[in-house]
């Protein structure tokens, strides 16, 4: 027999891609199994490709480094073929591993294609072995490096199945399993090598592929080919970790969106929107279950006298501190829902309706007991409605409406309380829904009206501007003052309407007194807190004067202080944008909210506005009258004008006037007119007959709301 040497040089790497192969294999079998479609046949495919190139290569790399003292050449046929066997049997292994559960049964036949598939390649590549005579098997070690195939087979499957996915540790755990795998391939390979001896007189009997360069094509091709798939797919696999991470974070965001759209910002309970779906929930199964279901309605007593007392940040406390009491008290099937402001509505499964009282008890004891938030102690109370399904409701609409009947008819009759609906408290809840169903179609049907109520200049008594004022020309109660449709405007948010219909409309009515030769009058319109907030305030003004030719400096936007300082610098954002444009901003019942001098300064209005109810009882050294030149003062040192409302007396003129106000309204000088009575107003002032018009109709005193528009 020849004798032979080995070159360990080749040797290592022969071992070296056995266990890159087998590393490549487990690889490949976690990308088939983290992706679908297309890309999961790509990586099945380009998988069995890199496992059988890996196997084959390892083989012929094993072969060459066997040195028998002569030229050694292979037939490319056979050795083409070997390779297709490795390839082929690499792609069934990898499927058997990737579909479905790895039963014995799978597992047997795997191993038998698998390692049938690595004998047979061995053995065919060395049949590519051009010699002659042809090589002496020793049959044992034949059958003893097919066994061997045989349970490498078996463990190569096991471990690709257990290892095609896992957590960050997976990257080692199929690195300890490519080195046991690796380790069965070589000795398999290595056995079968041993096997075959080779006569004294062998000969090379053709010129096949040379053995030399045979090596170095296989392994450049096959380190080449594992290292590509290897780097695709750890590219991929990071890539589909990233999408995964995104894909995740994405998810997140949307469930919290979610949230956010369906639960209120500050007590985090369930808003509006929520809540009518709860409600149609309550509504299927109590028809279903012929069960029955109370809606409560609830509403703070006291909470805008300690808003405006002690500003918006201790009010928001308060509502967070009513929440969590009233959560303690509720411990069966409900829903607790915020639908703004200190308005609460709790959906209720009940037994029977004593069941809503006692809870309604309950809850109106938890709330009476005062507050301590941030070293103050807070007393408000609770009013609530309760409408029981079926008798005094049959659908949703009709039960929050009589549910809110209910609560007001609560608080009238003394608050902190509840009151279950009755039918007799259906007149003002009726006429209640008809002036809402009015009010939409008020703008369409061009029943809304403005009002001005001129603005004097406190030394020369000459007009320079007017206040718009609201009214309703409804078509049977006649006029209407904001007092009774402005509260219905902003609970069911048609005050952006009326409001943007209010900017508008007094816009084009001074292009008209313009255009009559009153060049240098000016308007102003009062701001709700909803129309204050809203995204479109800034397009909705620049729209209108641009529209009717108006300088911005001749449009007054008055904003109460309660308001103003509900989010300050939001506020300051809002105002400094319109004062960028030239409009003039007045900070509106000034006094009688909760003021911070701090954020004061930083507004950038243009104009301090007294409230009438410091000027209606006005006299000289009353508290009233030190409160004013107070305000008076602070204003001149800020660079504000003052305007002063409410003046009714020569006396309370002559006053404000020595102070320094810059403007005055009121009754004694001009009462809120329609436009067409404007000239006589003009008419008066040259003759000296000022606030000798008649009042509007039903008119006794301009209502002094928060949010008039």
């Amino acid at each position: 027999m020849l004798m032979s040497s080995w070159d360990p040089l080749m040797v290592i790497a022969s071992v070296a891609v056995a266990f890159l192969a087998s590393y490549t294999a487990l690889d490949m079998a976690g990308r088939v199994t983290t992706t679908t479609g297309k890309a999961e046949t790509f990586w099945l495919i380009g998988g069995g490709f890199a496992m059988g190139i890996g196997i084959w290569s390892m083989h012929f790399i094993g072969m060459l480094a066997m040195d028998l003292a002569m030229a050694m050449s292979y037939d490319p046929s056979l050795t083409v073929i070997s390779m297709a066997v490795a390839i082929a049997a690499s792609i069934f292994a990898l499927w058997i591993v990737c579909y479905g559960q790895l039963t014995l049964g799978r597992l047997i036949i795997g191993a038998l294609v698998l390692g049938s598939g690595v004998a047979s390649m061995h053995y065919i590549g060395m049949a590519a072995l051009m010699l002659a005579p042809g090589i002496d098997w020793n049959w044992r070690w034949v059958v003893v490096s097919v066994v061997i195939a045989l349970l490498a087979s078996v463990v190569a499957l096991w471990l690709a199945f257990r290892l095609r996915q896992g957590n960050g540790r997976l990257g080692l755990l199929r690195a300890g399993a490519a080195m046991v795998m690796g380790g069965a391939i070589a000795g398999m390979h290595y056995t079968g090598m041993a096997a075959a001896n080779f006569p004294m007189n062998s000969h090379a009997t053709g010129q096949g592929v040379n053995s030399q360069w045979l090596a170095v094509v296989v392994t450049v091709v096959t380190l080449s080919i594992l290292g590509i798939a290897l780097v695709v797919s750890t590219l991929d696999a990071r890539l589909q970790s990233r999408t995964s991470v995104l894909a995740s974070s994405l998810a997140e965001a949307n469930r919290e969106l979610a949230k956010l759209a369906l639960h209120d910002n500050l007590t985090r309970l369930p808003n509006r929107i929520l809540l009518e779906d709860r409600l149609k929930q309550a509504l299927t199964k109590a028809i279903r279950e012929e069960s029955t279901f109370a809606v409560m309605f609830m509403d703070l007593d006291g909470f805008k006298g300690v808003n405006d007392a002690f500003g918006h940040h201790i009010g928001d406390n308060l509502l967070i501190a009513v929440t969590d009491r009233m959560n303690a008290q509720l411990k069966d099937l409900h829903t607790l829902a915020r639908i703004g402001g200190d308005e609460f509505v709790l959906l209720l499964e009940i037994s029977e309706p004593n069941d809503a009282a006692v809870v309604a008890d309950r809850l109106v004891k938890a709330i009476s007991v005062p507050f301590t938030l941030s070293l103050y102690e807070l007393l408000v109370s609770l009013s609530i409605g309760i409408a029981v399904f079926p008798g005094d409701g049959r659908d949703e609409r009709e039960l929050m409406f009589n549910a809110d009947a209910a609560m007001y008819h609560t608080k009238k009759n003394g608050r902190n309380g509840y009151s279950f609906f009755q039918p007799s408290m259906n007149t003002l809840a009726q006429n209640q829904l008809q002036l809402i169903n009015d009010l939409w179609l008020a703008i369409a049907n061009n029943e809304l009206r403005l009002f001005y109520q001129p603005k004097y200049g406190a030394t020369d008594g000459q007009i320079l501007g007017f206040e718009a004022l609201i009214r309703w020309q409804h078509p049977q109660r006649g006029l209407l003052m904001p007092d009774i449709f402005l509260p219905v405007a902003e609970k069911t948010g048609l005050i952006v309407s009326l409001g943007n219909w209010v900017i508008n409309e007094a816009c084009r009515q001074l292009r008209i007194w313009h255009l009559e030769e009153n060049p240098r009058w000016s308007v102003a319109v009062n701001l709700s807190t909803v129309q204050f907030e809203q995204v479109g305030l800034v397009e909705t003004v620049t729209r209108a004067l641009a529209e009717h030719h108006i300088p911005a400096e001749l449009l007054t936007l008055e904003v109460t202080e309660t308001t103003a300082m509900r989010e300050p610098e939001e506020s300051i954002r809002i105002l400094t944008e319109l004062a960028a444009l030239g409009i003039k901003t007045s900070i509106d019942d000034f006094g009688t909210g909760y003021s911070s001098l701090l954020y004061l300064k930083r507004l950038p209005a243009s104009e301090l506005k007294i409230d009438r109810a410091f000027v209606s009882e006005l006299r000289p050294q009353s508290g009233d009258a030190t409160i004013i030149t107070a305000i008076v003062a602070l204003a001149q040192t800020l660079n504000l004008k003052v305007v002063a409302e409410g003046v009714e007396t020569q006396e309370q003129q002559a006053f404000l006037t020595r102070l320094g106000c810059d403007s005055l309204q009121g009754y004694l000088l001009g009462r809120p007119v329609p436009a067409g009575q404007v000239p006589q107003l003009r008419r008066s002032v040259d003759t000296g007959q000022k606030g000798a018009l008649p009042s509007e109709p039903g008119e006794k005193r301009r209502p002094a709301l928060p949010d008039t528009v």
